[in-house]
């Protein structure tokens, strides 16, 4: 034993081969030893969790047969061989992604499952790559065969609306009792995208959601699993983003078992073009997690791995790895060869006897089993898979809400619709308005000093609140105090959303001469409310708007919201937006409330702090410009997400209202305002936000020009905090009777009825689009061919902005002073187009 104790010290900080006994576990150890690599100080495992590891190497070294379920391993094997020659067959010229040289992902993840159910664990969440999810879906999360087969059917008709999914992206939900212990246990593997790992933080956000509701703090009960590649683990950043979320106090999930199927090749690329570490899992040293590589081929080892790993992650609540080192018998694909670019790794893996065969030959050799047994075995499954293949040709439609990976039970009637399609006033009692505010205008914590400028901060919010106004902080506030009050979890996140960017929020105080003492007074609003999160995040986007719309998958009855530092920020989750925020809900039947709040606006400071960028989320809204819609409330529920651009305080508080009074949810994108928060015009009365009162999706003209329509010149549609900039040119251009200013709040869905009034109203005037970002950007690529569509194309719609440019914005504070000047001149010059054609 003493050579196998030199090898253990030796490689041990590598991370390699580190196995556990299940009894192990509640032993008490008494010595603390550490394992260090060259030219480091940090131990890869410190105290009772290094020996614990240790201690259950030596077990599987001195006695691996004691530890195994040969059988157990052979039959989930069987089922896994069985299902991938089955698809062969039937499909050979289709992509399946299949397990051929992994085949012992199978029993490997069903012995997690099943070590874990043992533990205590109720629900798991499972993400994974395209590589396998047909085997999975069948054999582990026992997804109906005959669902499965019919995929393959060219001539299958999507019953639900929206464009769907290829199979190997659908995910499922499912709730069983597991054979091995018995329990009830409810399996979820999660929708996700051809970009892969981006599923990771999403798995993470919906897992640690559904501990929340379940008030399962430390991970008993809900636990997650990821499936990686290995190029994409060692190669994709989100990766290390969500290992970063594991430990954090509002991010932690308590632990998730990864699962790495290492081919040792990412599509036609060798590691060693493919990373600069020895080992593709070496990302998850940055965690301190141990990682357990074995060998795929050898099935007992593989099943006491797993089941360590599980045993860890349900003892010490920490994120574990096991890398299952194996080969791709195919290619990237069946439809890909892989000759062309690995052919002597081909060569020897045609030679390579499949390990059900090799463990099959094992297990007769030592009389576990007789051939006969196993030949009826795979006869066996063969049947079933063939009486499923028949049942499935007389499946002649697909419902992709068969697929659903996160229900909503209760929420929708049972055919998936909404209950009602209407929206209740979005405004609440002015008593409620007048308590939130002198909640968030106080400390609720006794013997609490705060700093001297947040208490200048708290008096004008109090003297607001006695005066009926509310400023875009306190708006927010008395929108998400209301929702708290009606039992709604509100929970706001991202870089600094606790102070706020802008230095407005404030709904975490600080105790000045306590360290780490803090207080949140939203949750101090009444005694019985629901529970307000408000968390600053890591330096992250990618992996926290993923976190984030993960969260706002598990129930309907809560206000998720990510807030960007700055709104351009988002262009470095771009993934999570396009493959699951725009388009999840086409894809997968997947509805999801979350919000975007999203900092924007022309203020000179410069190209990054500038645009949100709306003209990219307005670029992929689904709302044809060609047709005019029959309903408004219609177009909410056929729309894919909802872009506002509020000028006012009353109105964000009311479209925040709104997300959870719709009796469905789509994603929200709000560009919110900067110098605004600060803008002495930009305020609203308690008067916009009682009771009755509700969003505006166009605030139309309301001074001297709407009480003598036929007498202007010129209506002026804008969005956002141009506004005030309009209306201060036009008071100083004495303009006030021959310019009407309507603001667009709510920029998509495109409220067509509302602006269709508004041009009636005004038969002989210009018709101008002003916007502050430049013309390339913003908006009016966008409104332009919908107000021509209202119009039937009989009037012009002319452009006022900012020119043309590859930047979002000047860093120039002159150059961006001269340029507003420039377009606030033509917006008021009222022959600007005079002899202009269109």
């Amino acid at each position: 034993m003493s050579h196998l104790k030199l090898f253990a010290a030796t490689v041990k900080w590598h991370g390699i081969k580190l196995l556990q006994k299940q009894d192990i576990a509640r032993r008490v150890f008494l010595h603390d030893r550490r394992y260090v690599s060259s030219g480091t100080s940090e131990p890869f495992l410190s105290g009772s969790n290094s020996n614990y590891v240790e201690e259950m190497y030596y077990a599987w070294l001195e006695n691996p047969k004691s530890v195994h379920k040969g059988f157990m391993a052979y039959m989930n094997q069987i089922w896994t061989k069985s299902f991938s020659y089955f698809l062969a067959r039937k499909w050979s010229s289709e992509k399946r992604f299949g397990l051929e040289g992994c085949e012992v992902m199978i029993p490997a993840l069903k012995t997690i499952i099943d070590k874990s159910s043992e533990m205590g664990i109720e629900y798991v969440i499972m993400g994974m790559p395209h590589r396998g999810r047909l085997n999975v879906l069948a054999n582990v999360i026992r997804k109906e065969l005959e669902q499965i087969f019919c995929q393959f059917d060219p001539k299958l008709e999507a019953a639900d609306e929206g464009s769907g999914d290829v199979k190997y992206h659908l995910g499922m939900y499912h709730e069983r009792i597991n054979r091995a212990t018995n329990k009830k246990i409810t399996l979820s593997l999660m929708a996700n995208p051809s970009h892969l790992e981006a599923v990771d933080p999403v798995v993470q956000g919906k897992t640690k959601a559904e501990q929340f509701y379940r008030g399962d703090t430390a991970g008993k009960k809900v636990m997650s699993i990821l499936l990686h590649g290995d190029a994409a683990f060692a190669g994709q950043g989100v990766v290390y983003e969500t290992f970063h979320l594991s430990d954090l106090p509002s991010y932690t999930t308590n632990g998730t078992i990864h699962v790495v199927v290492n081919n040792q090749i990412g599509f036609t690329t060798d590691p060693r073009m493919a990373r600069s570490s020895p080992y593709p899992t070496d990302v998850a040293r940055v965690v301190n997690a141990p990682i357990f590589h074995v060998n795929a081929d050898d099935p007992e080892a593989v099943m006491y791995v797993c089941s360590v790993a599980a045993e860890w992650r349900n003892t010490f609540n920490k994120d574990v790895v096991v890398d299952l080192v194996c080969y791709r018998r195919r290619g990237h694909n069946e439809m890909d060869e892989p000759m062309f670019t690995q052919p002597l790794m081909y060569k020897q893996i045609h030679k390579q006897v499949p390990v059900l065969k090799k463990y099959a030959d094992k297990l007769i050799a030592d009389g576990t089993v007789t051939l006969q047994e196993f030949e009826e075995e795979i006869a066996k499954y063969d049947r079933i898979c063939e009486e499923a293949y028949t049942r499935s040709k007389d499946n002649k439609i697909l419902h992709i809400k068969h697929w659903l990976d996160s229900p909503w039970p209760g929420f929708f009637n049972v055919d998936g619709e909404p209950k009602s399609m209407s929206c209740p006033p979005t405004g609440i009692s002015e008593d409620l308005l007048t308590h939130i505010g002198n909640v968030a205008s106080s400390v609720p914590v006794k013997d609490f000093k705060i700093h001297s400028g947040l208490s200048r901060i708290l008096r004008a919010r109090l003297e607001m609140t006695k005066n009926r106004v509310v400023d875009w902080a306190l708006a927010e506030y008395m929108a998400f105090g209301s929702f708290l009050k009606e039992g709604i979890h509100v929970r706001l996140s991202g870089q600094d959303v606790e102070r706020g960017t802008f230095s407005h929020r404030h709904h975490v105080l600080h105790d000045q001469e306590v360290d780490k003492r803090t207080c949140v007074p939203m949750n101090h609003l009444w005694e019985q409310q629901a529970p307000y999160t408000v968390c600053n995040s890591s330096l992250s986007e990618y992996g926290v708007l993923g976190f984030e719309l993960g969260f706002a998958m598990a129930s309907p009855n809560a206000l998720v919201c990510w807030e960007a530092q700055f709104g351009d920020f988002h262009n470095t989750a771009q993934c999570i937006i396009d493959q699951f925020i725009s388009s999840g809900q086409a894809k997968w039947v997947r509805h999801n409330g979350i919000v975007l709040l999203l900092p924007h606006g022309m203020e000179g400071m410069g190209p990054e702090h500038s645009s949100a960028r709306p003209e990219r989320f307005l670029q992929m809204s689904n709302d044809d410009s060609d047709a005019y819609p029959e309903a408004f409330f219609s177009q909410l529920y056929e729309c894919n997400w909802i872009v506002v651009n509020c000028s006012t305080p009353a109105n964000y508080f009311h479209v925040l209202r709104r997300q959870i009074l719709l009796p469905f949810r789509k994603p929200l994108i709000v560009l919110t305002p900067k110098s605004l928060l600060r803008h002495p015009e930009a305020k609203s009365s308690f008067d916009e936000m009682v009771s009755g009162t509700t969003f505006q999706r166009v605030i139309p003209e309301n001074g001297l020009a709407a009480h003598a329509p036929h007498e202007v010149k010129r209506v002026i549609f804008c969005t956002g905090k141009v506004y005030y900039d309009l209306v201060k040119e036009r008071k100083n251009q004495d303009l006030e009777k021959q310019v009407a200013i309507t603001r667009l709040e709510q920029i998509s869905p495109f409220p067509f009825d509302l602006l269709k009034e508004e041009l009636e109203k005004y038969p002989g005037a210009d018709l101008v689009w002003c916007q502050e970002e430049h013309k390339n950007s913003g908006y009016y690529d966008y409104v332009k061919p919908r107000f021509r569509t209202i119009v039937n194309h009989t009037r012009p719609i002319w452009y006022v902005g900012r020119e043309p440019a590859a930047a979002a914005a000047t860093g120039n504070k002159n150059t961006h002073l001269v340029s507003l000047r420039r377009f606030l001149d033509t917006a008021f010059n009222l022959e600007a187009f005079e002899g202009k054609t269109f």
